[in-house]
């Protein structure tokens, strides 16, 4: 039987709790590179960290998730699933204490640890949903993670302040670390439940797939010559798809506040209130795609999610005044490239071994977008004094993941995914 036989039924008792379970992983995926960004003057007044240094406290782990994905590959290859996400959220509860317990040096080693702790979680999360999810939910499931990480990003962007008023800056970045606890409390009754009911299966009944996530042997040979090709070239369109995906996304992020201030007179809690707006509608996007793509055909969910991209930076270009329309545009956009992203792969991905690959893949080539894409826009402003080139980097941004996400769709459409790799022999 081919390996994706091992796809759970649609009636699988424990998926419930498995995409809980995602949620719960995601809201710790993004939160704790949010954190500072509330209280970075806080933080150099601490700690004596000048402008650079405390760029490095979000532009580190962004860096980290494009050289750090070869190994978080061979740790999901050696460990197994859950305990990638064990190993993730313990070194993201390890370097918020560390971050937050000492000086300027600490705090650098501690965004070191988060970061490398996060590429963990970026690459995991997708072979999970390969491999426990029905292929008629992927988009789904996909969705609620992408909407989970948003949710966690704004609930650390709205909560460290107070919080940091209120009992200090470094009681405020380790109180997140809670997040980590819980989400390791979930996994380990997860895997405990998971276990409990293998035990009292039948001897030939595994073949919804190995309970402990390891990937097993067949997994990592069974992608026959037939599909690698077609998965090698997707996987390169979606390279730059979520390219374009971060550095506009990112781009935006870091800028748009400035922007706005400078083109719009807007004051620092205006801009700051846009800027929420952007990060807010991602969920409506995140969880939109899956609605889309259940009801209309494969391109669809990704054409519309390119025109709201694109209306970001050419709406900011010919109707500035319109800036709130185009936030929020922009940020379902934002939130909806993700989920039709990552769902492209955990559906072609035949194994837990090609979902790892593949999803590293993408996020090497994408996360390296991301951190060069911002100081590139911030040099253009400078050189041309203006802000049209850099919104014009955008718009480059958006037509990149316009051209290829729309071919990476028809590609995949194409392809022998799993629903015909059924018959393929182990």
């Amino acid at each position: 039987m081919g390996d994706t036989s091992r796809r759970p039924p649609v009636t699988s008792p424990i998926l419930p709790w498995i995409i809980v379970g995602i949620v719960v992983l995601a809201l710790n995926l993004r939160s704790p590179i949010i954190a500072p960004t509330a209280i970075l003057g806080e933080i150099q007044a601490g700690t004596g960290l000048n402008a650079a240094g405390a760029g490095l406290l979000t532009g580190l782990p962004i860096l980290l998730f494009a050289l750090a994905t070869p190994l978080a590959t061979r740790t999901i290859g050696r460990l197994g699933a859950e305990s990638t996400v064990f190993a993730c959220l313990a070194g993201v509860l390890a370097g918020t204490v560390l971050r937050s317990a000492g000086p300027a040096w600490m705090v650098l080693a501690g965004t070191v640890v988060i970061g490398l702790s996060l590429t963990l979680g970026n690459i995991v999360v997708p072979v999970i949903i390969r491999r426990e999810v029905p292929w008629d939910r992927v988009s789904l499931a996909t969705g609620l993670y992408s909407a989970g990480m948003n949710l966690g990003a704004m609930a650390t962007l709205l909560g460290t302040g107070p919080l940091a008023a209120a009992v200090g800056w470094r009681w405020a970045l380790a109180l997140w670390g809670v997040l980590a606890v819980v989400g390791m409390a979930y996994w380990l009754a997860l895997v405990r439940r998971r276990l409990r009911d293998a035990a009292t299966e039948q001897p030939d009944a595994p073949e919804t797939g190995p309970a402990s996530g390891e990937v097993a042997p067949s997994d990592r040979s069974t992608a026959g010559d037939r599909t690698t090709p077609q998965f090698r070239r997707v996987m390169w369109l979606l390279v730059i798809t979520f390219s374009g995906q971060s550095a506009g996304y990112f781009t935006t992020t870091t800028w748009l506040p400035t922007i706005l201030m400078e083109t719009q007179g807007l004051d620092t809690a205006g801009s700051g209130a846009i800027a929420s707006l952007f990060q807010v509608a991602a969920i409506v996007g995140a969880l939109g795609v899956p609605m889309m793509a259940a009801r209309s055909r494969p391109w669809v969910p990704m054409a519309v999610v390119a025109v709201l991209w694109l209306s970001l930076p050419i709406g900011l270009l010919l109707a500035p005044d319109a800036y709130v329309l185009w936030a929020l545009t922009g940020g379902v956009a934002q939130g909806g490239g993700f989920t039709a992203i990552f769902s492209i792969i955990a559906r072609m991905a035949r194994n837990d071994s090609e979902a790892a690959s593949g999803s590293a893949f993408v996020q090497t080539g994408g996360y390296l977008a991301a951190t060069i894409a911002p100081p590139f826009a911030g040099w253009l402003h400078t050189a041309t004094e203006g802000w049209t080139a850099p919104i014009l980097l955008v718009l480059a941004a958006t037509l990149a993941f316009t051209i290829a996400g729309l071919l990476a769709v028809q590609a995949a459409g194409r392809s022998p995914g799993p629903r015909q790799a059924g018959a393929d022999p182990a």
